[in-house]
């Protein structure tokens, strides 16, 4: 009898190893991959973070920097649209259309749908769920430019810019959608993006790995912010609020714009503190990719800072494209760090196709160069120019800009070139005393200056006059 129960034992102990050997071989194939998550904030000035020496109070932000690798060069475009186009394609924007201004609510326009996005690319590589949350600004006029026919398994958010963060409506019509559904979520729209992306996480945990777009709205005007977020940062209600003017409401308004900005901030960073909480609890912070960035620099007169940099959004100057970025990443690239690499937007495909393993060569080429071995600290310094749009340029010491911008807000009156290694802050033209790097930088933006697009957003408000939102924005009624 002992011995046919040491017999049942010894089973059950084989069993159980056998179980457990594997979920540990299932744990270490879904370990191979890891899980992505972008977070972007919007209009985020590079001297807004704490890491920077600001006084906004990000701590989640800077915890991700002391952990993570800071990007210390990390460029967009100057304005939003642009930047997410980029960042889905590896491509410059400038190759279908959108280089000059947003999509606004009444542009029947979208990223050209033979263009490739990110999330495609990842499914391939077995990323089977993939959600967009939080701002779209990528189309919204026809079902095809919809995330849902982009690549992703699931939406949560707005289409539009600028919405309402309270009411979450754009041009007195509710935006805010789940899938292909209006959602009548209530709240603070920075903490339902949070709230989405805390149980897609929670959804999405163990069965493969996962990409996650985040998308906040912070902080994109209007500027509303809530109030208890607003107290930390000396708000009294018995004293004015900041000037209205068109586009802003009473909810959520400060006693000064910069007030209201840092309370939209914070509250943003204390999202990410939720996102990344939820990661380690589930116990994959480890093999989670994270990466934080801006779309652009602040905009002028909202409250943002660039740390010193000259310029602001809409500017090619490195105040408008040069954002605080940060990538941490523990079971795959040592933190602790900063990278000088020039790199951005249209770096971030090919470096996350080379991570996720996909071999295949892209149906377009890339703009963007795979980074990986920078990030790993296996290559020091890769050299290359990085086209800024409208006839600038940098690399890792010298920045040019061109007379004549077709960018009328740089009122550039004379061909500039910079040593970015001396002047970050783009003060003193040197073009005359190295005049062979000017032309043979010049040479290369004049290349891409000359792209041509098959289609172009028309200038922002052309088509604005008259225009009616469709009822609650919907897609459903929009044609194919």
């Amino acid at each position: 009898m002992k011995i046919k129960n040491h017999y049942l034992l010894f089973l059950a102990l084989i069993a159980f190893l056998s179980c457990k050997t594997e979920k540990e071989e299932e744990s270490r194939l879904l370990g191979e991959k890891p899980n992505i998550i972008i977070i972007m904030a919007d209009d985020l000035g590079n001297g807004d973070v704490g890491y920077h020496g600001s006084d906004i109070k990000t701590p989640n932000i800077d915890r991700l920097s002391r952990e993570g690798i800071v990007l210390n060069r990390f460029y967009v475009a100057p304005v939003c649209s642009p930047t997410r186009a980029g960042l889905m394609t590896g491509r410059y924007p400038d190759r279908f259309g959108l280089r000059e201004t947003v999509i606004p609510p009444w542009r029947d326009f979208g990223v050209d749908t033979t263009e490739v996005f990110l999330p495609e690319i990842l499914a391939r590589a077995g990323y089977k769920n993939r959600a967009a949350l939080g701002k779209w600004h990528l189309g919204h006029s026809r079902k095809y430019y919809h995330p849902l026919k982009r690549g992703f398994t699931h939406f949560y958010g707005h289409y539009n810019g600028a919405i309402d963060y309270f009411t979450h409506k754009r041009e007195g019509e509710l935006d805010w959608h789940n899938d292909f559904e209006t959602s009548y979520d209530k709240g603070y729209a920075t903490d339902l993006i949070t709230e989405e992306a805390v149980k897609s996480i929670r959804d999405y945990s163990g069965e493969s790995p996962f990409f996650l777009y985040i998308a906040y709205n912070a902080p994109h005007g209007p500027l509303q912010a809530k109030k208890e977020d607003l107290l930390k940062y000396g708000f009294e209600a018995d004293k004015p609020l900041f000037s209205k003017k068109k586009g802003y409401g009473e909810t959520g308004r400060g006693n000064t714009r910069r007030q209201t900005y840092s309370a939209m901030v914070t509250s943003m960073d204390q999202g990410i503190g939720k996102i990344m909480k939820t990661l380690k609890k589930l116990g994959i912070e480890k093999n989670t990719l994270v990466l934080f960035l801006s779309d652009n620099g602040p905009a002028p007169h909202e409250g943002g800072t660039t740390a010193g940099l000259r310029g602001h959004k809409f500017q090619e100057w490195d105040g408008g494209v040069r954002v605080p970025a940060v990538m941490k990443w523990p079971d795959g690239l040592e933190g602790g760090r900063t990278v000088d690499q020039v790199m951005g937007y249209i770096d971030v495909l090919p470096t996350l196709k080379e991570i996720a393993g996909i071999k295949t060569q892209p149906e377009k080429t890339l703009d963007g160069v795979n980074m990986l071995p920078v990030l790993k600290g296996k290559k020091q310094k890769r050299e290359r120019d990085f086209y800024l749009g409208y006839g600038a340029i940098v690399n890792t010491k010298w920045k040019l800009v061109k007379k004549n911008s077709r960018n009328t807000r740089m009122r550039v009156n004379e061909n500039m070139l910079f040593n970015m290694q001396e002047d970050p802050g783009e003060t003193t033209n040197i073009k005359e005393k190295h005049s062979e790097i000017f032309e043979k930088l010049k040479q290369t933006v004049d290349n891409y200056d000359a792209i041509e697009s098959k289609q172009e957003v028309l200038p922002y408000e052309d088509g604005k006059k008259g225009f009616k939102a469709p009822r609650e924005w919907n897609i459903e009624d929009y044609p194919e």
